[in-house]
């Protein structure tokens, strides 16, 4: 298994897995060719030395999938705080104890960083992914809100 940035090519892996799930479906636009706005946010995220979309990959075929970003700010001393997002994983290769070292590699990598620390959020939707992070050692410390503008 090797952890690497992903590269323009993953895109359509990395978009099948964020659309393969009951949210996801909702939101992503997974069809063939891809909407151009896949693209133009990969090549947003990729120029951005702060975000890091990161594919994980086993025999060749990309398994799995994460966005870490570095947020620096005042607080904290003038601190670094790292937030995951798109954790996905192909269905396929889902309760293999993957999931588990994605977080490890990503806790490993905010810390080498110079993270304070690593922040995450879940839809309520979500409750077994609720108790899988707090098995991983993270707390709901806050409430989290939103505001969608579509």
């Amino acid at each position: 298994m090797t952890f690497r940035p992903a590269i323009k090519e993953d895109i359509v892996s990395i978009v099948a897995m964020l659309a393969d799930d009951e949210l996801g479906a909702k939101r992503e636009n997974f069809q063939d060719p891809l909407p151009n706005s896949y693209v133009e946010a990969f090549e947003q995220i990729d120029s951005d030395p702060n975000q890091e979309l990161i594919v994980v990959e086993e025999k060749g075929e990309v398994i799995g999938t994460m966005q870490l970003s570095f947020i620096q700010y005042l607080t904290y001393q003038g601190g670094t705080r790292s937030q995951i997002e798109a954790v996905r994983i192909r269905k396929d290769k889902r309760g293999e104890g993957l999931g588990e070292k994605m977080f490890q590699w990503a806790i490993s990598r905010a810390k080498e960083r110079g993270a304070h620390l690593l922040q995450l959020t879940t839809d309520k939707q979500r409750p077994d992914a609720l108790r899988f992070y707090e098995k991983l050692g993270f707390h709901a410390t806050h409430e989290g809100m939103k505001m969608h503008f579509k």
